[in-house]
């Protein structure tokens, strides 16, 4: 066998196994508990101040890990609460920032036709560092008081978040 076929057998065995190494990943979930606390937080600060809301805490992949529709929240508001979240999760920024996108951005506008994607403010990404590991959306408030009942949610687990 030459010495050059060796080499490229040896580089081929590196290759794979390598590959087999890059084949492990390690990620962080939104733990039902975590998830449970964010949305009760959430509609707690919301009903204090009298809104009637629906939250929901959705996964990485985006399904549904917690939904919460408080007294009185409008039926529709469960459905909004969930594409906010979805929302919030796949474009990694708040339903906020993608909405606004949507004035200017041809290819957002494009993306706002997908299933599940909403362009109204309330959505939120669930962070550890830069990696998004879910997303939080609340709906139900009057004037864009979603997104800081939210963020208690979030504030309130934000030393799991680190």
């Amino acid at each position: 066998m030459s010495v050059l076929l060796r080499l490229a057998l040896f580089a081929f065995a590196c290759t794979l196994a390598a590959s087999v190494e890059a084949q492990v990943v390690t990620r962080r979930h939104v733990s039902q508990a975590m998830a449970t606390t964010i949305a009760a937080t959430a509609l707690a600060m919301c009903e204090s101040k009298g809104y009637r809301i629906s939250v929901v805490v959705v996964d990485r992949s985006g399904e549904t890990i917690v939904a919460i529709r408080g007294d009185g929240a409008s039926p529709h508001t469960l459905e909004n609460a969930r594409r906010k979240a979805y929302t919030a999760m796949t474009f990694r920024r708040s339903s906020a920032e993608f909405a606004k996108e949507l004035e200017t951005a041809p290819s957002r506008r494009q993306q706002a036709t997908l299933p599940n994607v909403i362009g109204i403010a309330g959505g939120l990404p669930i962070k550890v560092g830069e990696e998004i590991i879910g997303g939080g959306g609340v709906s139900g408030s009057p004037g864009g008081n979603d997104e800081p009942c939210l963020q208690a949610g979030l504030d309130k687990v934000a030393d799991q978040l680190k």
